[in-house]
């Protein structure tokens, strides 16, 4: 197994690539096999219903649980999302339940922010440590065994797909309906963990870079409503407004009217109407971005500068017994070199949407940034001799 030295991502299990980039190289064969009609309406019927399950099945039922079904409806789900051979239903809930309880942070599996576009879009896929799956994640799916199953048996869908599609259209069903399909497929997925946080506008504070595209919505189905998604992560459709076309929620509404589906869970109204406090690890997490843009070390350096001798010592002195307290002595001192709280509301006033928590978000900041200045403003203590 060939490994990188010197890099962030010298794990990558280049072995396990290799049917990936071959599944790439097999669309290439379409020179040879022709592009015949029946193969391209294969490959546009496979691309939307598969498209559909990886929606409707690996996220929004299996990851999100957005809603109810049978164990029947619920095992077909499972063997369709998997036809896209996108690894076991089990593998994909569990990593998409850990990204969105580490979005954007460095403990994401697949952030643009941290690790790189290339990385994020399907790099991610090939490290050793995603290799395998944390099932204590998915605790609510490993109770059934077919799934289980599936788990053992990742790929056999995706064959037995291929193999159809070589039965019913030759090897242009293979190479254009099966190969083309799954390969857009692969692409529009992995387009949600990377543009749709870079590219899009954002309607809500998440505490990470969830985007809305409405570009990549009518791609995949609706999943471009990303940062209607980080806002309220369970509901089952993800265009909050009538305008956000949202293709896979109308379907499952279709199918909860024939009885296939039931409990569908949507947003509540002050929520699509933005008006909902935010929780504890949101205002958290958007704190440390607006702290972020106020350098504390060079804020240390001139308040160091500025007051020289006598005056340092005697604020070093006060930091010194304050302790845990030091932003209470900073806050109170009032130094012109230190930021107000009006500037930090009109950084996170520019950084942010609308949120009733902005003023939550502001404080903690404030208090990251003071408590910074202050860990580097005060002395270090001197060991004493021990005899």
């Amino acid at each position: 197994m060939l490994r990188a030295t010197g890099d962030e991502h010298d794990d990558i299990m280049y072995p396990s690539a290799i049917p990936f980039v071959l599944v790439h190289l097999g669309c290439i064969a379409a020179i040879w096999t022709g592009v015949t009609w029946s193969a391209l309406v294969i490959c546009a019927a496979l691309y939307v219903l598969r498209m559909f399950a990886v929606v409707a099945g690996y996220h929004r039922y299996f990851s999100h649980r957005a809603f109810a079904t049978s164990r029947v409806v619920q095992f077909m789900l499972a063997i369709v999302a998997q036809s896209t051979a996108q690894k076991s239903v089990l593998w994909w809930a569990a990593k998409h339940r850990h990204h969105h309880l580490h979005s954007d942070t460095g403990e994401d599996v697949h952030s643009p922010r941290h690790k790189g576009f290339v990385y994020s879009h399907f790099g991610w896929i090939f490290d050793r440590k995603h290799d395998q799956a944390d099932l204590t994640k998915v605790a609510d799916l490993t109770r059934w065994p077919e799934l289980l199953w599936l788990k053992r048996f990742e790929l056999l869908p995706a064959v037995v797909l291929a193999v159809l599609c070589f039965l019913v259209a030759g090897w242009s069903g293979l190479v254009v309906g099966f190969l083309w399909s799954t390969v857009l497929v692969y692409h529009a997925t992995f387009c949600i963990n990377s543009l749709a946080h870079v590219h899009g506008s954002k309607r809500y504070v998440t505490g990470d870079d969830s985007r809305n595209n409405g570009w990549l919505a009518i791609l995949t189905l609706g999943e471009g409503w990303h940062n209607n998604h980080h806002a309220y992560q369970s509901s089952v459709r993800q265009g909050f407004r009538w305008w956000e076309i949202d293709p896979a929620y109308y379907l499952l509404k279709t199918m909860s009217w024939l009885g296939l589906i039931w409990d569908l869970k949507t947003p509540p109204a002050h929520v699509v109407r933005n008006e909902q406090r935010l929780g504890a690890r949101i205002v958290n997490r958007a704190a440390e971005q607006l702290a972020a843009h106020f350098n504390s070390e060079r804020i240390a350096l001139a308040i160091s500068s500025a007051l020289h001798g006598s005056a340092l010592s005697a604020l070093q002195e006060s930091l010194a017994r304050a302790r845990e307290r030091t932003t209470d002595v900073l806050a109170t001192l009032h130094l012109p070199q230190v930021p107000s709280r009006e500037e930090f509301l009109a950084q996170a006033k520019a950084m942010f949407a609308r949120t009733i928590s902005l003023d939550e978000i502001v404080d903690r900041a404030y208090e990251l940034v003071l408590a910074s200045i202050g860990t580097r403003l005060a002395p270090i203590p001197v060991p004493s001799d021990r005899s």
